[in-house]
């Protein structure tokens, strides 16, 4: 009887926990195979991956009665990366390798039935895991070598099939250890190909866009069809900061537990855009299924979700969105784990004023009713709008404007104002849990949107007529803060708050 065991992880949310494969052959008895520790169904059938990778390398496991067990037996265990390290302990029960050779090593990995190693997702939060356990080394396939290198103080060893591993863990051939590329992060704009200058007219707009990646202020955009709001949104990640290390740290592990992570990709550099139909669901936009997964909302993580149509999401998968929003992470909750994803975005949306489109449009006549206008809008809700510090009018663009030259107002000149209000607030809010005006509340609102008294007087008349909520009103602090931070100023005036209540469009039309 021959039993050896080799030490991998699972995914649980974005993290990684470790996993013991142990295997037991026992020579007596009829021949069979046994599998048990919650294995699900791609598990499962690694044993036929794995029997066939071993057959075709030219290796033969004798005839036994083979137990394997996944450490901790009460974790669920699933995807295909348990086929290298079952083949390893398979091959060190019968003393293919000596028992002790892949000791302290981490193993992951799929075959194919030729024994060629391809990559499996959650490498990252893998490798993360074997750092902090004192692997010696984690062997992985080819394709996932650069995303795993990215973990420092871990020697990561790619493979490209079963063979050069074995060779090896025999001490036969030497792997040089993978080099993570350096770091460089997408911070002159020379990684995008859209930019500002190609947006004419709309300075309104693009002063909106500012003021919302100045503060990470989620922003929504009001107008009729062709007035530019998709493409005012598709260039908001050309004007944000660049991913500092331990974002894109974030954000790739988010990709990488997800499966969507490129083969061979290292950090993901650039800042994410998650562009999701109206007719996703809860779980698609969110996250979640009977095997949870990030949805769209954990995607974009530290970058922007744009939601267009917004008004044609079901209402459902709207008010899903109000928790990570507001607390920036998701939670879903199942009958055996609870998980947390984080879903620190802005949020950019885009809506027609109406049915039709043209309510208020000069060029084209509207054929709404007032009824119709009414029941569109209600698709949204008090609260959920609330959540949406900017509401900016984005009327259609005069065919003057269309006629003239670029912009000068390129998404150069923008992301280097951003780029000064994001480290006056840094400064501003060292020590303190959050970096942006987006996340000011309670009694740091108060600490740091004081007002003096002609400012308390023209925010209590706003208020009383606009009729807004408590949360309108942290809104509107909130965005004066940024628009002062912009202008370089220290306190705020009440231009600052006039321009912040000027950007509440829906509230300034509840108006009698």
């Amino acid at each position: 009887m021959s039993l050896s065991t080799i030490r991998t992880a699972a995914l649980l949310g974005v993290d990684a926990y470790p996993v013991t494969l142990e295997v037991d052959l026992a020579r007596q008895g009829m021949p069979s195979f046994t599998m048990v520790g919650l294995a699900e169904g791609a598990v499962r059938e690694s044993k036929e991956r794995v029997f066939a990778a071993l057959k075709n390398a030219g290796l033969r496991l004798p005839p036994a009665r083979i137990t394997v067990n996944l450490a901790p037996a009460d974790m669920r265990k699933e995807g295909s990366g348990y086929d290298l390290p079952l083949a390893l302990a398979l091959l060190a029960a019968v003393e293919a390798i000596a028992p002790d050779a892949a000791s302290g090593y981490f193993l992951a990995g799929e075959l194919s039935l030729t024994g060629e190693l391809k990559p499996v997702p959650g490498i990252l939060p893998l490798a993360a895991r074997a750092r902090r356990d004192g692997a010696k080394g984690l062997v992985v396939p080819l394709a996932n070598a650069a995303e795993a290198a990215v973990v420092e103080g871990l020697s990561v060893y790619p493979a490209a099939d079963l063979a050069q591993v074995l060779r090896f863990f025999k001490a036969e051939e030497d792997i040089a250890p993978a080099v993570a590329p350096p770091f460089a992060a997408v911070g002159d704009g020379n990684g995008f190909a859209e930019d500002f200058a190609e947006v004419k007219g709309q300075e309104h707009a693009k002063r909106a866009v500012e003021i919302a990646a100045a503060g990470a202020h989620n922003l929504l955009f009001i107008g009729p069809p062709g007035s530019g709001k998709t493409m005012l949104a598709k260039r908001i990640p050309t004007v944000l900061p660049p991913l500092r290390f331990d974002e894109a740290l974030e954000v790739t592990t988010i990709h990488s537990v997800s499966g969507r992570l490129e083969p061979g990709s290292g950090l993901l550099a650039a800042r994410p855009f998650r562009s999701p139909h109206h007719t996703i669901s809860d779980a698609g936009l969110i996250g979640g299924g009977s095997y949870p997964r990030p949805g769209e909302v954990s995607m974009a993580h530290r970058g922007v979700l744009f939601l267009d149509e917004l008004p044609e999401f079901k209402k459902s998968v709207l008010e899903v969105l109000r928790q990570p929003l507001e607390d920036g992470k998701v939670t879903i909750a199942r009958a055996a784990v609870s998980l947390s994803y984080p879903a620190d975005v802005m949020l950019v949306a885009a809506m027609n004023p109406c049915p039709c489109g043209y309510m208020g449009d000069e060029r084209h006549a509207c054929t709404c009713g007032e009824a119709e206008v009414r029941r569109y809008r209600s698709r949204l809700s008090g609260p959920l709008l609330d959540r949406i510090d900017l509401q900016v009018e984005v009327p259609a663009v005069p065919y003057k404007a269309l006629r003239e030259d670029a912009s000068p107002i390129t998404s150069a000149v923008m992301r280097e104002r951003v780029a000064t209000a994001r480290a006056v607030q840094a400064a501003r809010y060292a020590g303190l849990p959050f970096a942006v005006n987006s996340r000011l509340s309670g009694s740091s609102l108060a600490r740091f949107c004081r007002l003096s008294a002609e400012g308390h007087a023209f925010l209590e008349g706003a208020v009383r007529r606009l009729g807004l909520s408590a949360r309108a009103h942290t809104r509107i602090l909130r965005i004066a803060r940024t628009i002062a931070d912009l202008d370089g100023d220290a306190d705020l005036r009440v231009e600052h708050l006039a321009e912040a209540v000027n950007l509440r469009n829906l509230d300034r039309q509840r108006i009698v």
